[in-house]
């Protein structure tokens, strides 16, 4: 049986295991990061236009803190389908998504109409600087960063022996970043360890760090969604185990 790593933090690791177990795929979950809050102060929702969410995170956060009804009353404008129904789920009442990637995102905000400002709650590290892709449009951007994703020191050591030892077949990363962890993660891994193990990426820019370590063996979703991701991991296991 094809045996998967998940490397997205909790709770996501968890709802992703339970997807691929329905699918009757084997996996392991091994988080590379782990959210941390960040406190900052928040400004007041008078004078906005919008909120805008790239992440569940960023919705966790806001739920955390205990702040969701300050902007509740707010349009959302949500990057993807899943952010926007943990958004609704929060209690934000106006929703939409752009589903699909940041680009999207953009996409749809310069056709909503908006001149903002916009305020948008987002983490440390970015992959993408919202404000720079809406200067062009005149669009103001109030960036609040509300939490950090701390990378995980190590690899738990069973892991890490599954995978040179061939045990695991492929791994499912969803971010740039964690990407950029795994491979430094997995230095100790030889090129040829490196090379059989199926890297099961988000987009292309996720890609690029894997294989900028050698690992080559990747492949990537037709849109950057969970659910693309299960048919990705699907059609892996069945190539894995043949007709």
């Amino acid at each position: 049986m094809t045996r998967m790593l998940v490397t997205r933090p909790e709770p996501d690791a968890q709802s992703s295991l339970a997807r691929l177990q329905a699918l009757g795929i084997e996996a392991v979950a091994a988080p590379l990061m782990e959210r941390v809050a960040i406190e900052v102060s928040l400004p007041p929702a008078h004078g906005f236009a919008a909120v805008v969410l790239t992440s569940a995170n960023a919705v966790r956060s806001l739920v955390e803190r205990g702040v969701v009804g300050d902007y509740a009353h707010l349009p959302v404008l949500a990057v993807g389908d899943r952010t926007a129904r943990d958004a609704q789920a929060a209690g934000f009442t106006k929703v939409s998504s752009a589903a699909g990637s940041f680009g999207d995102l953009v996409n749809a905000i310069s056709l909503s109409g908006l001149k903002g400002p916009l305020f948008y709650p987002t983490g440390k590290h970015q992959s993408a600087d919202l404000g720079k892709a809406l200067a062009p449009l005149g669009v103001m951007v109030a960036t609040a960063k509300i939490y950090d994703m701390v990378a995980v020191p190590a690899l738990p050591p069973a892991i890490l022996e599954a995978l040179a030892d061939g045990e695991i077949d492929a791994a499912l990363v969803y971010s740039r970043r964690t990407a950029e962890i795994f491979a430094q993660l997995t230095q100790s891994l030889e090129r040829t360890q490196r090379q059989r193990l199926g890297m099961l990426c988000l987009s292309e820019a996720v890609a690029e760090p894997l294989l900028e370590a050698h690992f080559n063996r990747i492949s990537l979703a037709d849109r950057p969604d969970e659910e693309a991701m299960m048919v990705l991991a699907l059609g892996f296991a069945r190539a894995q185990t043949g007709p």
